[in-house]
């Protein structure tokens, strides 16, 4: 017998033991039960989630913790997305990240107030900090939970990210963990005919079949018929105890007569890669019916890393007098898991009904440019803009550039152009190129302005059209009056709101001095805290400019008294 060093086969051991990730190194970013209202890697408009989002009990303000000691490495403000939001790194490879804050700890909230009043003079911006000005310690409070940004109620979005390659990582691996023992739950499956050969029920088209629910954790659905190549999609959703929101799921594995085929999970994966959800789910379904189908099936564009181990990209191939049975696997962090149950009778048969072949003038090969003129609009599309090759329509009707419909994922964003020679100049100036899918909320798109043409950049097909917009934005001063004493307040606040292009810029100065105004979008109210600034002398005049996204300029100055 080979006589192995015993220090050699204790290090082989502690290899073996070790986790991939560290455990009971970080602590929970908040000092409250720890309840989810969104999963790490849910199904998200055009990108993945790419944290979790812990309730705060309907509340702003609650205390924000360092999760572990390290320092922080970047402040970030913006107006939409994340809001106010802290990076921390850590010494062990992580970074930690907090969004949606209402303010930093105090140190790192007057450092950020000297930084927008000295240098930047602006609500928004992106500061990058050295090792050696904020450090922290694990529990040390570094600012306030709040609202801020793409939020949609008061909640603190949490990530840690691999500080090397900016990769994020599920937090529930490093046992940041909400109590959890309730399955994830099937809503609908659909059968794919991934070729015109395909057969599902003796025809050549993509079914929705019901499902019912016999056990905990288990769904079936009827047998049906098949031949060729099949896919399987399914919705699916998790819940968490102490919540009825709707999460999403950890992993999703496929079994055909007891092989696995298909199987991925977000334990993590790139910002880059994001976007691709868009060949995960169905699509079309979902911008059709607003309703989230995951594929158990990868198309070849389908780059995503979350896959382990597929066979035959997870398609089905069921043949003549032959009989399977598929098992779609949901399960969630804690292992929760539900099963739907497929039966499959392999039958040969010709197609009753077929799916309707694309044919219009329009057609688009992938890996080439197109450029397409009508009318007075031009659109062009470079490059690998889409993910496979498609036919498109165009047209223009009633003034509205319609350009197919919204239900095919790009890849790269197109550009459209309207030749506005026939406009004077006083009309060229109003006008803006807008997205107008909902047309009792059309929707301006960064419009850049040419002599004799307009042209805007988007990912987006669907309905466009120029506007004009020849009304002010509109600015109420909330809870002061001009010549008004307002001694007790701590804040000053202003309703701003325009009907036509959207606000573009604010500029506002007490006594011709810039002030710090910070936006609530979805409320409309700018405001401005007085502790930023002290003031001298009783009597102050406020100014207010607000210009919409066509220069359209509105005006408020009152004057206000204060001791």
């Amino acid at each position: 017998m080979k006589y192995i060093p015993f220090t050699l086969l204790f290090l082989s051991f502690l290899g073996f033991g070790q986790e991939k990730y560290p455990k009971n190194y970080f602590r929970s970013p908040l000092d409250i039960p720890l309840i989810l209202s969104g999963t790490f890697g849910e199904l998200r408009s055009n990108h993945f989630h790419s944290g979790i989002d812990i309730k705060t009990q309907g509340r702003e303000g609650l205390n924000t913790y360092a999760v572990a000691d390290g320092y922080v490495s970047r402040i970030k403000i913006a107006q939409f997305g994340f809001g106010k939001a802290i990076y921390i790194t850590h010494p062990n490879g992580y970074t930690s990240v907090y969004a949606h804050l209402s303010r930093y700890a105090d140190a790192i909230e007057k450092y950020v107030k000297e930084y927008q009043y000295n240098t930047k003079k602006s609500t928004t911006g992106n500061r990058y900090l050295k090792e050696d000005q904020f450090p922290v310690k694990k529990g040390d409070i570094i600012a306030y939970t709040g609202d801020t940004g793409g939020s949609s109620g008061p909640h603190l979005h949490f990530e840690i990210r691999n500080s090397k390659t900016e990769n994020i990582v599920n937090p529930m691996l490093f046992e940041i963990l909400p109590d959890d023992d309730i399955p994830p739950v099937f809503q609908s499956l659909m059968i794919y005919a991934l070729n015109s050969a395909s057969r599902i029920n003796e025809n050549n088209l993509n079914v929705s079949l019901p499902i019912k629910k016999t056990a905990k954790g288990v769904y079936k659905t009827n047998r049906f018929s098949s031949n060729g190549l099949i896919g399987i999609g399914v919705r699916v959703f998790d819940r968490l105890n102490n919540a009825n929101n709707k999460n999403g799921i950890y992993s999703l594995e496929m079994l055909v007569n007891g092989k696995r085929v298909y199987y991925h999970d977000v334990e993590t994966f790139s910002f880059s890669e994001s976007k691709l959800i868009n060949l995960l789910i169905d699509y079309k379904h979902f911008k059709t019916c607003k309703k989230r189908i995951q594929k158990t099936h990868k198309v070849t564009k389908n780059t995503l890393s979350i896959y382990k181990d597929l066979i035959n990209d997870g398609n089905i191939r069921v043949e003549n007098n032959s009989n399977y049975q598929v098992k779609v696997i949901a399960k969630d962090f804690k292992g929760n898991k539900s099963v739907l149950e497929i039966p499959i009778k392999g039958i040969s048969s010709n197609a009753l009904f077929t799916k309707t072949k694309d044919t219009t003038a329009y057609k688009i090969i992938a890996k080439k440019f197109h450029k397409f003129t009508l009318d007075d609009f031009t659109v062009a599309f470079p490059k690998n803009t889409f993910y496979e090759d498609c036919f498109l329509n165009l047209k223009k009707e009633n003034g509205i550039v319609k350009i197919h419909q919204p239900t095919i994922p790009l890849d790269k964003s197109y550009t459209l152009t309207f030749d506005v020679s026939k406009y004077t100049e006083k009309e060229k100036a109003q006008l803006y190129i807008a997205n107008v899918e909902y047309k009792k909320y059309p929707r301006y798109q960064f419009t850049r302005k040419k002599d004799s043409s307009f042209y805007t950049t988007t990912k987006t097909l669907g309905d466009y059209q120029l506007l004009s917009d020849t009304i002010a934005p509109q600015i109420t001063p909330l809870y002061f009056k001009d010549e008004q004493w307002i001694s007790n307040a701590s804040t000053l606040k202003v309703k701003v709101s325009d009907t036509g292009s959207g606000i573009k810029n604010y500029l506002a100065t007490i006594d011709g001095e810039w002030i710090l105004m910070e936006y609530n979008h979805k409320k409309g109210v700018l405001t401005y805290n007085f502790k930023d600034k002290k003031l001298v002398g009783s009597k102050h005049i406020f100014k207010l400019v607000v210009l919409d996204n066509v220069l359209n300029t509105n005006t408020v100055i009152r004057t206000f008294y204060r001791k």
